[in-house]
């Protein structure tokens, strides 16, 4: 499998260290290629991205996280493509589930799972945990796709195919568009053992209430209408000039 790794990066000074190192350790250079997306960041993202042996940094001008997916399904030569965050932490046995995951399943064009979060206090990582075990199977049987935007695999063609992804759409409900139109085109897999590791400061910043009910809604939303609740999504179709 020629897969190449996408990262997307808006001011991760602080995380993207950790990650590059996680994924040069666990992937051992099998990977076809390691690419990070610069989010018109202005801190020193894309000088710690650029010290990384083996990592291709490429600067996305227009801040927005489905643009920076989308300039990296451009940059991308691999045949799969894989999108994590900066700051997720790769397991060791990641890349071995990808592969062992599409050799199971013949007609799948993505494969992805959950988190599992290395920060934050005992209590919180481990309702957190809870959460995504109470609701994600659940969900994903009822619904038939799923996606986690920072720890996916999907097949190239197939994200061609879907015409890319959709850049009017900044960040709640991306992750489910890309899970709905990706099923057009074939299985699109969730398995809960196939997890990334990953901070938890969304929650820590934002409360866990809050942020777990914009993504419900969100979900939700994209689901039955085909477009995110949030007031973030900004339908600009009919603008020439975007």
């Amino acid at each position: 499998m020629k897969i190449s790794l996408i990262i997307p990066a808006y001011n991760e000074e602080k995380y993207i260290a950790d990650c590059l190192d996680s994924v040069i350790k666990h992937t051992e250079g099998k990977l076809h290629e390691i690419i990070v997306i610069d989010n018109a960041s202005f801190d020193r993202t894309h000088e710690i991205a650029k010290s990384v042996p083996g990592v291709r940094v490429v600067h996305e001008s227009k801040k927005g996280l489905t643009r920076a997916r989308q300039r990296g399904l451009e940059e991308a030569t691999g045949d799969f493509l894989a999108y994590i965050d900066a700051d997720t932490r790769m397991p060791k046995d990641w890349l071995k589930k990808v592969e062992s995951i599409y050799v199971e399943n013949s007609k799948a064009v993505c494969v992805s799972g959950p988190y599992h979060y290395y920060d934050g206090s005992g209590f919180m990582t481990a309702l957190m945990h809870a959460c995504w075990w109470l609701s994600a199977p659940i969900t994903y049987r009822i619904v038939g796709y799923m996606v986690l935007g920072g720890n996916f695999v999907a097949k190239k063609d197939a994200l061609v195919a879907m015409g890319g992804f959709d850049k009017n759409i900044e960040f709640f409900g991306e992750d489910t568009n890309i899970a709905r139109r990706l099923s057009e085109h074939g299985d699109v897999i969730f398995r809960m053992d196939f997890f990334i590791h990953s901070s938890s400061r969304r929650f820590q910043s934002e409360g866990l209430i809050k942020t777990n009910v914009a993504y419900v809604m969100n979900l939700l939303w994209e689901i039955i209408f085909h477009k995110p609740f949030s007031q973030e999504y900004k339908d600009v179709r009919l603008d020439p000039n975007k």
